[in-house]
Parts: C-alpha cells; structure tokens; sequence
C-alpha cells in the first residue's frame, strides 16, 4: 500500500518519529524526527533529512562531515505514525563516530562474554564498518598503513595477496586447528574486501546477489 505524505499522522508540533536503519544489515542507526518539509526534501534529494528539536530548524543528515544516507526506501508504520527509513549509510551514523547512536548499554543485563560473543557473530555489521575503514583508507592514504600500501602497489599486488591467502585458507583447512583456519579465513576477508574497495563493488551487489541466488533455489 502506498501512503502519500498528506496521510502521514505529525503530531501537535508538526513532527513524525523517523527510525533509521542500515539497509543491508537492518541495524538501527538512529531515531530522528521529520517535519512535512523535511520529508519533501529526502524524497527529492534521496538523503535524509531532519527536523531539529534543539535548533528548531531542518538539517541534512552529513552536510557538514560527509557521513551522509543514501535513502534506499521509506516505510509507514500501520497507523501512520511513524516512519523506517532505509539507508546506504556514507559513514558513522553518530555525531560521536560510532556506527549508531544506539551504542550504549541501560545496565549491564548479560555477562561481558555474552557481549563480547553477540557482538563477534554480528559479521554483516562488522564487515560494513571494515569496508568503511577500507574506503577511507583508500580516500586519505595515512602513511604506515597497510591497506594504503595495497593501495598504492595496485591492483595486481591486491590480487596476488587475495590469492596467497586463498591458498593458507585451504593448507589451514587441512589441519585440525579451527583457530588457525579462523585466523586465515579472516585475513581473506580482508584483502577481499580491499579488491571490492579497489573495483568499486559494494557489499549491497554481493547481498543483491546472494538473495537473487537464494530465489533462484527456492524456485526450483
């Protein structure tokens, strides 16, 4: 069901409740809160726009650092009071460089292995924020930096590290050590996602791919 912006339910101060989420990774990035004007503006420029309780003015999400969001697709909630937004996120979402807002704990409800153990199996955020780190690294060229050196060699030297630990990946698999094979299997996700960062390909095209995969199966 389509919803236009004269059914949106603003509240007696003209704002809406807009949650922002990673498009690729559903992780919530932020909550925001959207006037009619700045709603019309992230569908015309496809970047979110805000309306700001403390200045009591709109402002454009990344204007002045760059970490702007690329709008994917906008939902309504059911009884149109409440906005998702989805977002191809150019950067940390939060004004204090964290990948979200949402980065501190009420109280301490689990163990710090637990944290520690939830926090490894998120791979999809932690991959985004190494593809993130790769970006930069590519952009700035910090001295002493390894991946700016990769960067520099070019992309034969990427390709011929993406093969020598393609190759310690398979001679660790062949040993009973998981730790090792770990350890291996991380260092080619690394240099793999130097070569994405290097031919331009983006985690989103991999996702996409890997979901037209998954249809692919389930038609058959």
């Amino acid at each position: 069901m389509r919803i236009v912006i004269e059914q949106i339910k603003f509240d007696e101060q003209g704002l809406v409740p807009a949650i922002v989420q990673d498009a690729a990774t559903r992780q919530v990035l932020t909550l925001a809160y959207m006037n009619a004007e700045s709603l019309k503006r992230t569908i015309e420029t496809n970047e979110t726009w805000f309306w700001s309780r403390s200045r009591s003015s709109l402002w454009h999400k990344g204007e002045t650092s760059g970490h702007t969001q690329r709008v994917v697709d906008i939902l309504v909630d059911c009884d149109g009071d409440a906005l998702t937004l989805l977002v191809k996120p150019n950067g940390p979402a939060c004004h204090t460089g964290e990948q979200t807002c949402f980065h501190n704990a009420l109280q301490e409800a689990v163990s710090t292995h637990e944290k520690i153990a939830d926090k490894a199996c998120d791979l999809g955020a932690m991959l985004k924020n190494l593809y993130v780190l790769v970006e930069s690294r590519k952009r700035d060229r910090p001295e002493g930096s390894y991946t700016s050196y990769l960067f520099d060699q070019g992309l034969d030297k990427i390709l011929k590290k993406v093969g020598e630990e393609s190759s310690e990946t398979i001679i660790a698999a062949k040993n009973e050590d998981r730790g090792i094979l770990a350890a291996e299997a991380s260092d080619l996700l690394y240099h793999l996602i130097v070569l994405m960062v290097e031919r331009g390909l983006t985690l989103e095209e991999i996702g996409n791919e890997l979901v037209s995969r998954g249809k692919k199966r389930d038609a058959q």
